[in-house]
């Protein structure tokens, strides 16, 4: 007897997916990209999209806002630093800022590097808890594409950032950390309370819609059940916002 043919919808699942198309699937299907990350976990082109759109901003920011300015700004959520600058002879304290901007100039375009380390340990964290608490069956290697494929988003918020650089957004404003009103922390000011600052800017439009893809990514290629992907994904995502929270406050 001759096998039967295979059906459209089976060819149709079956066929793989262009780094294209998995990086817009991400947006429209998220489903069809976390599943073909079980055929191949490569996490590389979203990656270096997201280093260009992070370049572009930068470059944008230095030329619109001033790296000085910037560093102004995001001083506003180091109180105990500006003091010891207020503190020093003016010479010196010119000195300082100078420094100061260089240094926010050179950790702006190496940013990536730190965000790709940041990712590496919530991979891990994720493929821990998901491998071993949970019982899922999933690689660590699908995991970190899992992570890397869900910050899409945040390469969005970067992209409406960069225009609104470019529409002429007030410098007084702008910073890295918080470029666009998508947190409640953007409407707070920093030196008042470090911690509610750092927790309320986590608190992201952009940032959720990160963690939902993220747990539907687990869900997609370890078949486990949504809501234990979502108490997991969310759980960590609270951790360490409050953790990243104490310890920005303790050296503010």
């Amino acid at each position: 007897m001759a096998a039967a043919p295979l059906s459209p919808v089976s060819a149709s699942e079956a066929a793989p997916l262009s780094e294209g198309a998995r990086i817009i699937d991400t947006f429209i299907a998220p489903s069809k990209t976390f599943t073909d990350l079980r055929r191949n976990a490569s996490w590389w082109a979203p990656f270096l999209l997201m280093v260009l759109v992070s370049g572009a901003m930068v470059y944008t920011a230095g030329q619109k806002v001033g790296f000085r300015k910037i560093m102004e700004n995001q001083m506003q959520a180091q109180p105990k630093t500006q003091e010891r600058l207020e503190k020093m002879p003016a010479d010196q304290r010119e000195q300082q800022m100078e420094k100061g901007a260089k240094l926010t100039q050179t950790i702006s375009y190496v940013f990536p590097v730190f965000t790709l380390i940041i990712w590496l340990i919530i991979a891990a964290a994720l493929f821990a808890t998901f491998k071993f608490a949970v019982g899922a069956d999933v690689s660590f290697k699908v995991s970190l594409a899992i992570v890397v494929y869900s910050a899409l988003p945040l390469m969005l918020k970067t992209l409406l950032a960069t225009v609104s650089i470019l529409a002429g957004m007030s410098p007084d404003s702008f910073s890295f950390r918080n470029p666009l009103a998508t947190n409640p922390g953007y409407f707070m000011n920093p030196a008042d309370n470090v911690f509610l600052y750092s927790v309320a800017s986590g608190i992201d439009l952009f940032m959720i819609w990160t963690l939902v893809l993220t747990a539907i990514g687990f869900t997609c290629v370890s078949k486990i059940k949504s809501g234990t992907a979502y108490a997991v994904v969310f759980g960590w995502w609270a951790f360490f916002t409050l953790a990243g929270a104490a310890i920005g406050a303790a050296f503010s």
